[in-house]
C-alpha cells in the first residue's frame, strides 16, 4: 500500500508514518525543510519536500492507495487542502481506479465541553469547543466528497513522548508549581500517541470498508484532572497546584471536559489502546519530557 502523510514530521504524523513503515507499507512524508527531509529518509519515509500548500505532492494522487492528514492547520489551509485533494484525485486518477482514501484528522474537542453528556462516534455535533468550531465543516467536506472514500478520526487529547499539549503543564511543574486553566472536578479524554498511531495503520488497512465514518480515538475511560495535578505534584517534586481562569481559547479549550466512549474502532478494527493511562504512567511520561527539553536535544 502506497499512504502519504501529510505532517509526516509532527506529533501525530511523525509516530502514525513510522508504524506504517513497520507494518511494510510505501510511505511518503511531506518535509517542510531539507533537514527535515533526511530525517524521514533515515526513517524509511520517502521524503517529499514542500509544505501543503505547494505542488510537490499534488502528482502522487495518481498512484497512492491512501492520504493521511494530520497537519495543524488554519480553517482556510484546512479547506483548501481537501478542495485540493478532491480536484487532483478527479483529474490524475486513471479511469476505474479505487477511490483515493482521505483520513481527516480533527478531534475530540468538536464535541464541546461538558461534565454531564457522554458521546460516543456516532453522536452528532451540537456545540464545538470555540478553537475548533470550524472542523466539523470540514469534516463534512471530506465525508460528503464522491471523489474521495472520506474518513474522519478524532484523537482525544495526545500524550506520551514529547508530551505534546502536556508539556505546558509540565513546564510549571519543573519551575516549582504546577498551575493548569480550569476548576476542579474536570477530566481528560486522552489518547497515547503510540496508540494512535496503531489506529491509523488499522484505519489505512481497512479504509475501503470505513468510507464516510468518524471513529472517535481515545482511550475507554476518561482521566480525573485533580488526580493528574496531584501525581504531577509528587512525580516532579513540585510544591503544589493550583488551577487558573484561562486566559484565551486555547486554554478553554485546554481546560475542557469532553467524556467519551469510543466503540467504532474496536467493533470494526479490533482497535483497543495499550499503553499505561496518563496518571498511571505519569512517572515515565514526565521523565520522557525531561529528556526532550534537555540541553542539546
Amino acid at each position: 500500500m502506497k499512504v502519504l502523510v501529510l505532517g509526516a514530521t509532527g506529533f501525530i504524523g511523525g509516530p502514525a508514518a513510522n508504524a506504517l513503515v513497520r507494518a511494510g507499507h510505501t510511505v511518503y512524508g511531506l518535509a517542510r525543510s531539507e533537514t527535515k527531509a533526511t530525517g524521514l529518509a533515515a526513517k524509511e519515509i520517502i521524503p517529499i519536500q514542500g509544505d501543503v500548500d505547494s505542488d510537490a505532492w499534488i502528482p502522487l494522487i495518481a498512484s497512492l492507495d491512501v492520504i493521511i492528514e494530520a497537519v495543524a492547520a488554519s480553517p482556510d489551509r484546512a479547506r483548501g487542502t481537501v478542495e485540493r485533494v478532491i480536484k487532483a484525485a478527479e483529474t490524475l486518477r486513471p479511469d476505474g481506479a479505487p477511490l483515493l482514501s482521505y483520513i481527516y484528522t480533527s478531534g475530540t474537542w468538536v464535541h464541546g465541553d461538558s461534565r454531564t453528556e457522554v458521546f460516543t462516534d456516532t453522536t452528532p455535533i451540537v456545540r464545538s469547543v470555540d478553537i475548533v468550531a470550524w472542523r466539523p465543516a470540514i469534516e463534512q467536506l471530506v465525508l460528503r466528497s464522491t471523489k474521495i472514500n472520506g474518513i474522519v478520526v478524532r484523537p482525544a487529547v495526545l500524550y506520551g513522548r514529547t508530551a505534546s499539549l502536556f508539556g505546558l503543564l509540565f513546564k510549571t511543574a519543573a519551575e516549582g508549581k504546577v498551575v493548569c486553566p480550569g476548576t476542579p472536578g474536570g477530566r481528560y479524554a486522552l489518547v497515547h500517541t503510540d496508540d494512535l498511531a496503531d489506529l491509523y495503520v488499522r484505519m489505512a488497512e481497512k479504509a475501503s470498508l470505513l468510507g464516510g465514518k468518524i471513529l472517535l480515538a481515545a482511550n475507554s475511560h476518561t482521566e480525573s484532572v485533580d488526580d493528574l495535578l496531584q501525581r504531577l505534584v509528587e512525580v516532579s517534586g513540585a510544591k503544589s497546584y493550583e488551577y487558573s481562569a484561562p486566559a484565551n481559547v486555547f486554554e478553554e479549550a485546554i481546560q475542557a471536559t469532553t467524556l467519551v466512549r469510543p466503540y467504532l474502532a474496536n467493533a470494526l478494527l479490533g482497535w483497543s489502546p495499550k499503553k499505561p493511562g496518563l496518571v498511571e504512567g505519569l512517572d515515565i511520561y514526565y521523565r520522557a519530557w525531561l529528556a526532550f527539553v534537555a540541553p542539546g536535544n
